[in-house]
């Protein structure tokens, strides 16, 4: 693949997040028989010590693709769209062609695109996961070739990935009709990314689009698709647009509350708002394979709808949870002096917000606001 200088290439380097510390080193390959660099990036505020479990997301043409999926994954988390991730790159400028050589009679890996998939699986992941704290959601990201040899990952009897992020692959002969029967037996849930572009190479968009049309009439619980054919972009600029939209597929379940899930469902729930928010976060868990810290917009959602369903008890099960998940900070008292307002316990609401000064402010939850309950609660 030629490299292409423009003003994509200059967008790409400004989504990398300036602060992002990056682990560069070699790895000595037994299955390769030589050395690959590859490129490890942290989450922000990375603690080896803590319990915490990150996504492992697995970006190879890592050359050029590890940096936007970098600055799109610090980007997304920041603002608690989807968990921080664990991303590591594959440096590949040189060797991809023989990385991803497939048997013409096979149309699978074979020689030493054989050795590079059992590199990746055998002696790359295991490595991160003996030395990083990852759980066992893994994301795979690959554009052109790298994007069809990722499918091969899905073929194993336990595919090595949980997602799959495939940006205007250079399929092999039969992808379509090998997926059409693949994707109906997956029995674990399984995300597929597909994208392309209104000016994507013309061979590569024809291949893509009937592998499209062989998978997204699919009916298998499992398989959660989703295909993106972009206007305006291109077989490079489409990269840009896809993996942001990959990752909102990927991570929709672990979203905090939207307007319409609290409108449709947090206030239809029949057992209440704090036991659909206990919901929520035990299928995350069992979901992705990792606990999601409550996050403070899904507290003001859940105190809301149980404050407009006259819900004492899930207000004092909210205020115990957001105790228990910000000790240092105010959501804890403000929340608690909430339940003692709507219990009719005045006297323990005003001390509640009295306590809470002395704490930490949260992004919604300040000084001015409990100064204001309990001028309220005086008067």
């Amino acid at each position: 693949m030629m490299k292409h200088f423009s003003l994509f290439t200059l967008v790409l380097l400004f989504s990398f997040p300036i602060s992002a510390q990056v682990i560069y080193e070699p790895f000595e390959s037994s299955k390769l028989g030589e050395s690959r660099d590859i490129k490890i990036q942290l989450p922000r505020n990375y603690d080896a010590e803590e319990e915490t479990l990150y996504p492992l997301v697995i970006v190879l043409d890592g050359d050029y693709l590890f940096e936007p999926v970098v600055g799109n994954t610090d980007y997304q988390s920041y603002w608690e769209d989807i968990p921080n991730c664990i991303v590591v790159g594959v440096n590949q400028s040189d060797t991809r062609d023989n990385d991803f050589f497939f048997a013409e009679e096979t149309n699978f890996p074979h020689a030493e695109g054989a050795n590079f998939f059992e590199f990746l699986g055998m002696e790359l992941i295991p490595y991160i996961e003996d030395n990083y704290m990852v759980s066992d959601f893994r994301i795979a990201v690959g554009h052109d070739m790298s994007a069809n040899f990722i499918n091969y990952y899905i073929f194993k009897d336990k595919p090595l990935f949980r997602a799959y992020v495939l940006l205007s692959p250079e399929l092999a002969p039969e992808m379509a009709a090998f997926m059409s029967e693949k994707a109906p037996l997956l029995d674990r849930n399984t995300f597929y990314y597909l994208a392309t572009a209104d000016d994507d190479v013309k061979r590569l968009k024809n291949d893509i689009l009937a592998l499209d049309n062989s998978i997204k009439g699919i009916q298998n619980e499992f398989f959660h698709y989703r295909f993106d054919d972009f206007e305006d972009a291109n077989h490079y600029s489409l990269v840009g647009l896809g993996i942001p939209k990959a990752l909102n597929q990927i991570f929709s379940f672990y979203k905090p509350i939207t307007k319409k899930e609290y409108k449709e469902k947090v206030l239809e729930y029949e057992a209440g708002p704090y036991a659909y928010l206990m919901r929520k976060y035990e299928d995350i868990e069992l979901f992705y394979g990792f606990k999601k810290k409550v996050v403070e917009n899904d507290l003001r959602a859940i105190a809301s709808a149980a404050k407009k369903k006259n819900d004492v008890e899930s207000l004092k099960q909210l205020a115990k949870l957001a105790r228990q998940e910000y000790p240092d900070s105010m959501i804890g008292a403000y929340y608690q002096g909430m339940y003692y307002e709507e219990d009719g316990n005045l006297k323990r609401a005003l001390n509640s917000y009295q306590s809470g000064l002395l704490l930490e402010e949260s992004d919604f939850v300040n000084k001015d606001m409990l100064l204001d309950k309990i001028y309220e609660l005086q008067d």
